[in-house]
């Protein structure tokens, strides 16, 4: 059962896939889309550090996430500039899963302030033809 929930997870966000990403600012849910990439038991979603979801993620880091069939809930927290040495392995994954736009001029990974978001997972429910798994199925080795 597990081995399906994982594959499921990589069928559906182990590429550029888009979810909703919600916050918290001033007591008060925010969402957005972002693209992101599933690895793991984390998503990886390139952004700037400047941005309101980075302001309200280092205020408040529990975050919530969803997309097909998918809800989660996890820590948010920035792994710093996209560019810096450690961040060498996930971001040359994320050049080839964000091909089609990364550098088209939206993002530039050599700025200091594009930065790679890692959302750790905490609790998860994942729904795959009428079945449904929690975190320790979508997480299990």
């Amino acid at each position: 059962m597990s081995e399906q929930a994982r594959a499921a997870m990589r069928e559906r966000f182990g590429r550029d896939a888009l979810i909703a990403l919600a916050t918290l600012a001033e007591g008060e849910p925010r969402v957005r889309t972002v693209d992101a990439y599933y690895e793991d038991g984390a998503f990886y979603v390139i952004t700037h550090a400047a941005s309101g979801k980075m302001r309200q993620i280092a205020a408040h880091p529990r975050v919530a996430v969803c997309g097909d069939w998918f809800t989660g809930e996890g820590v948010a927290e920035s792994l710093g500039p996209a560019a810096l040495p450690e961040n060498g392995p996930i971001l040359g994954k994320l050049r080839q899963v964000f091909a089609s736009w990364l550098d088209n001029g939206h993002s530039d990974v050599s700025d200091p302030q594009t930065c790679i978001l890692r959302i750790r997972l905490t609790s998860a429910v994942l729904m795959v033809h009428g079945v449904c798994w929690g975190l320790e199925d979508v997480l299990a080795e």
